[in-house]
């Protein structure tokens, strides 16, 4: 046992606020208390990025018009991708993706701009910015659900429209709207698999030695 480990009872509640993380889509109105929002908003900012680069912004969306901008945004996407889908649009339609209307609070998640500035770590892998947003938000994420409130991650919007939306600089690029509040309740396993819409895959099927597939 090495002498850095935590304790039984923290290492259970890293591991179960891990289990029991959720994409949520349905929301309370209510209000994010300020002091938990920051809590949040750093850890979001402990997270780990290429060359220490932290490619991540937030913007806090409070303006009504804004919101409703970004959930019209949504709107189109959804009828979008509901189309591509073919047979399966009818289904895809009666899912609930976003609950941008309803949470609490609204984030939108954003790599910075003149990214190409940072060699370190991305000059064969430039997503590796990507990679760092993404442990940023699932920080927050993580977070949120340790501190009772629910989050959302929607995709469903076309990046250059939401950048124009909120004035970002050339270069910037959105890569998720972050809905966050309070909930009923959290969904017992992910949304989509409780409506039938996929299966998660066993990690048997995903772990290999030596090679792939193998």
């Amino acid at each position: 046992m090495t002498e850095f480990v935590f304790s039984d009872a923290e290492r259970e509640a890293v591991y179960r606020v891990i289990r029991e993380r959720r994409d949520m889509r349905h929301f309370r109105p209510h209000p994010v208390d300020p002091e938990v929002l920051a809590r949040l908003l750093e850890a979001a900012h402990c997270a780990p990025s290429v060359g220490l680069m932290q490619p991540w912004r937030f913007v806090r969306i409070l303006d009504a018009g804004k919101r409703a901008g970004i959930a019209a945004l949504v709107e189109q996407e959804r009828e979008r991708t509901a189309q591509a889908l073919g047979e399966r649009e009818a289904e895809f339609l009666r899912l609930k993706v976003e609950g941008v209307r309803e949470c609490g609070e609204l984030l939108v998640v954003a790599l910075m701009d003149k990214r190409e500035d940072h060699i370190f770590g991305r000059r064969t892998l430039p997503e590796m910015d990507l990679a760092s947003v993404a442990c940023a938000i699932q920080n927050l994420w993580l977070a949120a659900r340790a501190e009772g409130l629910g989050l959302g991650w929607v995709s469903l919007f076309d990046p250059q429209a939401l950048a124009e939306l909120l004035g970002m600089p050339c270069g910037s690029r959105p890569v998720a709207v972050l809905c966050l509040g309070h909930v009923d309740a959290f969904y017992s396993k992910p949304m989509l698999q409780q409506q039938g819409w996929a299966e998660p895959r066993p990690l048997s099927e995903l772990l290999f030695t030596d090679g792939w597939g193998q």
